[in-house]
């Protein structure tokens, strides 16, 4: 080590990674013995950091938690990669919370101020050659104090009241046993069962405008989790045609055009073939994604896909055979 004060700073940034640091790691990553360890948490102590003393067998050193560290400590790596997530946070737009633009604007704001040159001069290399191929988006995003709220309800097993507006404008109050919150295609949803009418929910969280916390709890539930919960709901989502079909080929080569959030698969019959059900308002984009699956498929139903499909074939053919 170059000397104690740079002792003391690396003690203070493997302490802010988090966890417990055993004394023998942290000996060892100082390059310095027990006693020296031990007198430069004593300088942190000094300095107002409160750094814990963790006894037992796998006891050691950690900060208490919540405490706000004045010197965050970043190296080249840490630092590029906050102030990318910022900028690209910023730019997702629906993956952010109303209100989420501004903060993250100030933090990296906050970052790049106090880098030093050299590293600030290479970040923002980094960030003025960087390009985007969209705009961000327009999906509308979920206030934050309804994210938060949801999301303690969540981890705590605890039934919450929402304000809730359907898609087709129809506002309701709803009671809800949160069990996760997923964030799919760039909207936020939280997941649960709905006590009163004995059901499992899907709510999209832009559309919630008020959620509060309500007396008791509730068991989470077992089974699929919340992701594969929610793909599957809007498989199944009631829409106009319901179409079935037989593809043959692995789950793999048909989830790449297939996802589970619009087809539903199951092992067929015969070996090596998937059984698929899909549900579709409308058919105009299945026999294009089919061709591009380039897999036997067979047509069970509706016939009027199969009229589709046909056509397509014609129109490729007809295309085909046309010369310059």
């Amino acid at each position: 080590m170059a000397g104690p004060t740079a002792g003391v700073l690396t003690l203070l940034e493997l302490l802010q990674s988090g966890g417990v640091r055993t004394m023998t790691e942290l000996a060892d990553r100082l390059e310095v013995d027990p006693r020296t360890v031990r007198r430069y948490v004593g300088h942190l102590i000094d300095l107002g950091v409160p750094v814990e003393s963790v006894r037992g067998r796998y006891g050691g050193y950690r900060l208490a938690a919540g405490y706000r560290l004045p010197p965050l400590m970043l190296g080249d790596d840490e630092a590029l990669a906050v102030l990318l997530g910022l900028v690209t946070g910023r730019r997702a737009g629906p993956a952010a919370t109303t209100g989420t633009a501004t903060a993250s604007e100030t933090a990296a704001a906050k970052i790049r101020r106090v880098l030093p040159p050299r590293l600030a001069e290479r970040l923002d290399a980094v960030l003025d050659s960087l390009a985007f191929t969209a705009g961000p988006g327009d999906v509308p995003a979920p206030r934050t104090e309804v994210l938060l709220t949801v999301a303690d309800a969540v981890r705590h097993h605890r039934p919450i009241s929402i304000r809730y507006t359907s898609g087709a404008g129809r506002a309701s109050v709803r009671t809800l046993h949160p069990d996760g919150l997923v964030n799919h295609a760039n909207r936020w949803y939280v997941t649960g069962a709905d006590p009163e009418a004995g059901e499992e929910r899907t709510f999209r969280l832009d559309r919630i405008a008020d959620a509060r916390t309500l007396p008791g709890s509730f068991e989470p539930p077992t089974g699929p989790g919340p992701a594969e919960r929610l793909l599957t709901s809007m498989a199944r989502a009631p829409y106009r045609h319901e179409v079935t079909l037989r593809i043959r080929g692995t789950l793999e080569q048909i989830r790449q055009r297939l996802p589970a959030s619009v087809a539903e698969l199951s092992d067929g019959t015969d070996e090596g073939w998937q059984h698929v059900e899909i549900r579709a308002e409308s058919l105009d984009w299945l026999p294009t994604v089919l061709a591009a699956l380039d897999l036997p498929f067979v047509i069970e139903r509706p016939d009027e896909l199969r009229d589709r499909v046909l056509a397509l074939a014609d129109r490729l053919a007809a295309s085909a055979r046309t010369r310059p």
